[in-house]
């Protein structure tokens, strides 16, 4: 009997298309994710009388509002990918993280996979003709639509 090593080939690879929409709802996620954190930091400090909170969420300068907002995305996919394998774009187009043999990506994988996203030009990594992006690529990781995946490995 052969024993055949799974691989992950293009026609499982997700669309161009999907991938956008996944970034985009995960971008606006984020977003939600940073003002909520800030909006809840501002009423944990006007509720405790202690305006020191509420002063600082209220007077951060624009680099420190992104840099809040890289922090919030950087925990967002680390805790996401590593334990869903999927972001909230990524179930909403039925796509979701794997290695290049199937198998879930390991927490070095996703931490790579969330640094090269922090790289400004990362999202412009998609424009070739390769589906995988800088983020794929360099953490050896496949995003994958999830019902051809979950066919293919039942095979």
């Amino acid at each position: 009997m052969e024993i055949k090593e799974f691989m992950i080939t293009d026609d499982l690879i997700a669309s161009k298309g999907q991938r956008f929409l996944n970034f985009i709802i995960d971008l606006f996620v984020v977003y939600m994710f940073t003002v909520g954190i800030g909006a809840a930091i501002n009423i944990i400090g006007e509720i405790t009388e202690n305006y020191k909170m509420s002063e600082w969420i209220v007077t951060l300068s624009l680099t420190e509002n992104v840099l809040f907002g890289l922090v919030v995305l950087f925990f967002y996919y680390l805790i996401m990918e590593f334990y869903f394998s999927r972001t909230f774009g990524k179930y909403f187009t039925k796509t979701m993280v794997v290695k290049h043999n199937g198998t879930k990506p390991k927490i070095k994988n996703i931490v790579i996979r969330t640094l090269v996203r922090m790289i400004p030009l990362d999202p412009f990594s998609f424009l070739s003709a390769n589906l995988r992006g800088w983020h794929d690529t360099l953490s050896v990781t496949y995003v994958v639509d999830k019902h051809k995946y979950i066919s293919v490995m039942k095979l």
